[in-house]
């Protein structure tokens, strides 16, 4: 079925096909099928003139519907393209004789609106983009949903998307960009923003930075890094929810477009077998999605992520099970931001499913946990490498991937820091040494803006600790990301001597010893909002301590005085999140279902 508006004569065939097919009302349906309550029978005729008026025929009705929720937009490289990955899913689920519907939804570019009061709009989205598929698709009584998603936030709202509607379901992820290059070396807007901090501090000419920020992005996809989008799709084939292989080809590729329609045919499969979320994720398939995450080096923002879905699949998750995983799990690939490779490199030699072999072969991943085709994980590794998608394990030369034996590291990149600045934890992502342990003056700024001014104005000094509060879930509200400062902190040559924590959040494209998700957050009493200017405040990675050297009874004596900054929005979307928002101990959701405090 296309698109494109049916033509006079099309209308006309169709008109006779309905008057030679009248009693059959649009032929038969599996009486399984949700859809038939807008599609069968005589008392629907009304809707389907509905459809037909869009060019659906009698066998598009009487076939499984299969919605294909696309964030499209010319917001973002990132999505700028999934029209084309939206096509290629409607081809195969038509090629597997289903009725595709697409149909919008939002998504607000993280990078754009970086460093800006707009990137409150960010995590907002996630909550947004999940309600908005779970509307349509209850509303419209659709059967099964191809999700497609570009920019961060979109990865983690189809997917809750998915797993609170329990429709059967295939993530499909756009694609990342393939790296610039500058200079006669790969790079990504990662760089460009670690840029700014240079050229403020005298360091790179305007000449640079803008030769850089040229050539930074040559096209559509999704930051090139192990940021928060690829560390999502990478997981999404970790839980069961993508197929394996599905996460690392190029966006604007055939590989993607032919992952887009395999994703069609697949959920197709996904509605004859009657195979849904709820019989793919368990415990076991967090668990591999974390121990993935950490062997990566994947984005903080997975924390966050992962907790909401699973609280959205009532499996209990706990942050502090992310530190244990972590503690037992090796890093075995080094990508940016820590590294200098990117997806494109990890693709190039088999993608998420060497990572995911060699943590099974190792003990670190359950191989028994269920996939979206049906099969298990160690049972679609095995059909990887029959069928030679993956190569053997032997013939991978890649100077950033290691053995489970011979490890990056021994531990996992993602640390769980409390103590009594972060009584319900705080997330940090190593990208340096793993025995970092920093004690210095507190920096204290109320916002975002004002520690990026402090950075800019050349008056950071080695050994500070940048406390930047009021920026989570409700205070902020919306969490902000904050790779605008942590990337001016590192590009002034402060990588590995000052430290910075936050109840907000940061990019996946962040590095250095930044620790967010600060929890409690300022505005709900947490002691981050009590620290004061030259307070001693320690980041103890090895012993995973997040503390201030303030006494017990200092700490209560402000507490008592402590009054939370006003509301900064009366009405509007802002104010309603600010109200709904949980915390981000436990992924910082709004579902009422699921786990908020």
């Amino acid at each position: 079925m296309s698109k494109q508006e049916p033509s006079e004569r099309d209308r006309a065939d169709d008109a006779g096909d309905d008057a030679a097919d009248a009693d059959a009302f649009a032929g038969e349906k599996d009486e399984s099928l949700r859809s038939r309550e807008v599609t069968a029978g005589a008392e629907r005729a009304p809707h389907r003139a509905m459809f037909r008026a869009m060019g659906y025929d009698d066998q598009d009705l009487s076939s499984p519907m299969v919605g294909i929720p696309n964030p499209a937009a010319d917001i973002t490289p990132c999505n700028v393209h999934l029209d084309d990955v939206a096509d290629a899913a409607r081809e195969g689920i038509e090629d597997a004789e289903g009725m595709p519907i697409e149909f919008g939804t939002v998504t607000i570019s993280d990078a754009i609106s970086m460093g800006t009061e707009g990137m409150k709009a960010s995590l907002v989205s996630r909550e947004v983009i999940a309600d908005s598929v779970e509307l349509v698709s209850f509303g419209e009584r659709m059967d099964a949903l191809v999700t497609v998603a570009g920019c961060d936030k979109n990865l983690p709202g189809m997917l809750m998307a998915s797993i609170r509607t329990d429709l059967p379901s295939v993530f499909l992820y756009g694609g990342s960009i393939k790296p610039g290059e500058h200079e006669g070396r790969d790079v990504t807007v990662q760089n460009v923003f670690e840029g700014v901090g240079t050229y403020a501090e005298g360091d790179m000419s305007a000449e640079e930075l803008d030769d850089m920020e040229r050539h930074a992005c040559p096209g559509a996809g999704s930051c090139g890094g192990m940021f928060t989008a690829n560390t999502m799709a990478s997981i999404s084939e970790a839980l069961g929810m993508a197929p394996l292989g599905s996460a690392s080809p190029m966006a604007e590729s055939e590989e993607r477009y032919d992952v887009a329609e395999h994703a069609g045919e697949l959920a197709l499969e996904c509605v004859r077998e009657d195979r849904r979320p709820s019989d793919i994720l368990s415990k076991e398939s967090f668990e591999n999605a974390i121990a993935v995450q950490v062997a990566m080096g994947g984005s903080t923002n997975a924390v966050l992520h992962l907790l909401a879905l699973a609280a959205e699949a009532d499996i209990d998750l706990e942050i502090t099970e992310f530190d244990k995983i972590s503690r037992r799990t090796p890093k075995i690939a080094n990508l940016q931001p820590g590294g200098t490779r990117v997806m494109q490199d990890l693709d190039a030699v088999g993608g998420v499913p060497v990572v995911i072999r060699r943590l099974i072969e190792g003990g670190y991943m359950h191989g028994d946990a269920m996939t979206v085709t049906g099969r298990t994980m160690a049972e679609e590794i095995a059909r990887l490498e029959e069928t030679g998608q993956i190569p053997a394990d032997d013939d991978i030369d890649a100077d950033f991937l290691y053995s489970v034996d011979e490890p990056y590291s021994e531990e996992g990149a993602i640390k769980i820091l409390t103590g009594n600045l972060a009584p319900d934890g705080a997330v940090l992502k190593v990208t340096g040494d793993d025995a970092f342990h920093h004690e210095g003056p507190a920096r204290v700024f109320e916002a975002e803006e004002d520690a990026m001014e402090y950075v800019q104005s050349g008056e950071i000094e080695s050994g500070d600790v940048i406390v930047i509060r009021n920026e989570g879930p409700r205070g902020g509200p919306g969490m902000r990301e904050m790779l605008g400062v942590t990337a001016a902190v590192v590009g002034a040559g402060h990588e590995d001597d000052v430290a910075l924590l936050t109840d907000g959040r940061f990019s996946g494209a962040t590095r250095g010893p930044m620790v967010g998700h600060v929890a409690p957050e300022a505005v709900e009493g947490g002691p981050i909002g009590l620290v004061e200017d030259g307070d001693t405040v320690t980041v103890d990675i090895p012993n995973r301590d997040l503390s201030v050297d303030v006494g017990d009874e200092e700490l209560d004596a402000r507490a008592n005085a402590y009054e939370a900054p006003e509301p900064q929005y009366a009405g509007g979307v802002f104010a309603k999140f600010a109200r709904d928002f949980g915390s981000a101990a436990n992924g910082a959701v709004t579902n009422p279902k699921a786990k908020r405090d």
